[in-house]
């Protein structure tokens, strides 16, 4: 009954919003759902260990190969511990830190189990990675279309057949569900009608907004922005002096205003493989000598994509000192280890330091014009657990 009551108001809000507009922006009537399962890595090795239950659990890379933290059980997240955490730091927080290996072939199944759940209410899924995804259910008719409904038969079906439990956000676009299904984790259900957007947004810490990190929420209060009140304050083009690009999305969000939809053939636009090395490398050689391993990855995980014509291919490099280079050259043409072992002796001198990390990828573009050798240089300093 509740359900059915907060979609009427829902129906009855969208009606004025799309029709009267909000703000400076207009409102597109839709039932977005976001579904973001609770600690997938960790929750599906409790669920296959029941033993670990109660014990602090990262999933990760082991620590003398300087792997990092790839999610943790909130038992392990009491003592500080977070997802791209070295997992040596994670281990002098936590020194009863159970740390499991990666099964990814596991995941993607458990992943695959959970899209056939969400697709017995909707074809318009948008998978943002193995454990979320955003679902367009404004024209299912199960449970009398009530989005909050079928958001909970989700999270029941999940915990009953697959064993483990998902949060979700529901909303009126998916800038709002993605706040929402965050908002009660774990095993959380939030829901915003329309009519309750301009007041919930209004009160939003700008940390809650997807793209706002760390530095920029620093940079933000450098300027006394604080919360989408704030943000409101603030014209749009005061906005895009301060934040470029992103300043239009932050004017729309600090609205609640969001027009993107969900998109269920999401286009890959770059492939990459990457190792973090348990020892620093020392000189451009023993760099160039790794390349060869990674080039083998790279073109396996190629032949696992459709046949798309190449734009550019790009070399990363991380020092041990945590800063971060990359070359990227337009290319179209054929892939070889001698391509991107030149990348890496243009991007060696950038470092001037021993290496962590080296990575390779390739960009894809469907509007391909002809090579260039033009290249673009990118260096920037990491935060230390990036």
């Amino acid at each position: 009954m509740l359900g059915d009551l907060r979609d009427g108001i829902w129906y009855f809000a969208g009606y004025l919003y799309s029709y009267v507009g909000w703000g400076d922006g207009w409102c597109c009537l839709r039932k977005i759902i976001h579904c973001d399962c609770d600690c997938f890595y960790a929750s599906v090795e409790l669920r296959d260990d029941p033993s670990l239950k109660g014990l602090p659990v990262a999933v990760g890379g082991a620590a003398e190969r300087r792997g990092v933290v790839a999610t943790c059980n909130y038992e392990a997240r009491t003592f500080g511990i977070h997802s791209a955490m070295p997992t040596a730091s994670a281990l002098r927080r936590c020194p009863n830190l159970i740390v499991l290996t990666p099964r990814m072939e596991a995941y993607r199944e458990v992943a695959l189990q959970i899209r056939g759940i969400f697709k017995r209410y909707t074809e318009l899924i948008e998978p943002l990675s193995l454990d979320e995804a955003y679902l367009d259910v404004t024209d299912c008719d199960a449970f009398q279309g009530s989005a909050t409904r079928i958001a909970q038969a989700i999270r029941q079906h999940v915990r009953d057949e697959v064993g483990i439990t998902i949060s979700a956000g529901v909303a009126p676009n998916k800038f709002l569900a993605k706040v929402a299904s965050d908002w009660d984790k774990p095993d959380g259900l939030t829901v915003i009608t329309p009519a309750q957007v301009d007041e919930f947004v209004l009160s939003l810490p700008v940390s809650k907004i997807h793209g706002v990190g760390k530095v920029m929420t620093a940079r933000m209060a450098d300027q006394a922005i604080y919360s989408c009140a704030d943000l409101r304050l603030r014209t749009l083009e005061e906005l895009q002096g301060l934040f470029g690009k992103f300043g239009q999305q932050l004017y729309d969000y600090a609205r609640g205003v969001d027009s993107r939809s969900v998109k269920p053939h999401r286009e890959r636009k770059s492939l990459s493989v990457e190792t973090t090395f348990a020892q620093d490398l020392e000189g451009i050689e023993t760099a160039k000598n790794q390349v060869v391993d990674l080039f083998k990855e790279l073109e396996k995980r190629l032949l696992r994509v459709e046949n798309k014509p190449l734009s550019g291919v790009f070399v990363k490099l991380k020092s041990a000192d945590f800063r971060q280079t990359t070359i990227d050259r337009r290319y179209q043409g054929e892939l070889t280890t001698v391509l991107f072992e030149q990348l890496l002796e243009e991007a060696w001198p950038r470092m001037a330091s021993p290496l962590r990390l080296i990575g390779l990828g390739v960009r894809f573009d469907s509007k391909v014009e002809k090579t260039t050798v033009s290249k673009v240089v990118r260096e920037e300093q990491l935060d230390l657990f990036s």
